[in-house]
C-alpha cells in the first residue's frame, strides 16, 4: 500500500487560440462540450445546478453540483460517479491575448488509500489533458477528435449509436 505524505492534485493547462469568453463557454453549454468531452449534458452549468453528464459510449455518467461560474474566468464544480466521493474540479480561463487564452484545470479531493488516489489521479489527469486537446482542436479548426471514445475502444457498449455528424 502506498503512504501519501500529502493530498495527490492533478494540474494540466493548454492554450487555446480563441477568446477566454468562447472557450468558457464551451465548457458550459454541453452542445459544445459533447464535441469533446461527454456525450450529453442534461443542462448548461450555473450556479447552483445539478446536472448529467453521460458518456454513453461507455454506459457511465457523472453527476455534476455547480459551485461557481464566472462568464470568460473561471468554472468549479464537485463531481463523482454514483457510488463515489466526488472531486473538486476548477476550470480557470487566463486571456492571454484578445484571441487566445490559457486553460488549467486543477481535479482535487481524491479519497481511498494511497494506491486508490494515485489511479486516480492517473485517471483524471489523462482524461482532462485529452479533453483539453479535443477541445483545442473543435475551437480553433472545427475538428472532433473523438479522443475520449478511442481512449478506450475495447470498453464501447454494444449498441452505442456512433459518433455525431461532423
Amino acid at each position: 500500500m502506498l503512504h501519501l505524505t500529502r493530498p495527490p492534485v492533478v494540474e494540466t493547462a493548454l492554450l487555446i487560440r480563441r477568446p477566454a469568453a468562447e472557450v468558457c463557454e464551451a465548457f458550459v453549454d454541453p452542445a459544445i462540450t459533447s464535441r469533446f468531452w461527454f456525450s450529453q449534458g442534461s443542462g448548461r452549468l450555473v450556479p447552483g445546478a445539478r446536472v448529467r453528464w453521460d458518456w454513453e459510449m461507455y454506459g457511465a455518467c457523472a453527476e455534476v453540483e455547480v459551485k461557481a461560474v464566472e462568464p470568460g474566468r473561471r468554472i468549479l464544480i464537485a463531481w463523482g460517479s454514483e457510488g463515489e466521493a466526488p472531486t473538486t474540479v476548477e476550470w480557470v480561463f487566463e486571456p492571454r491575448s484578445p484571441d487566445t487564452t490559457f486553460v488549467k484545470v486543477v481535479n482535487s479531493g481524491f479519497t481511498g488509500d494511497g494506491d486508490a488516489q494515485v489511479a486516480g489521479v492517473l485517471d483524471s489527469l489523462g482524461g482532462f489533458t485529452l479533453v483539453l486537446a479535443g477541445a483545442k482542436a473543435w475551437l480553433e479548426h472545427g475538428l472532433q477528435l473523438n479522443l475520449v471514445p478511442d481512449r478506450h475502444p475495447d470498453a464501447i457498449v454494444p449498441g452505442w449509436r456512433g459518433l455525431p455528424a461532423q
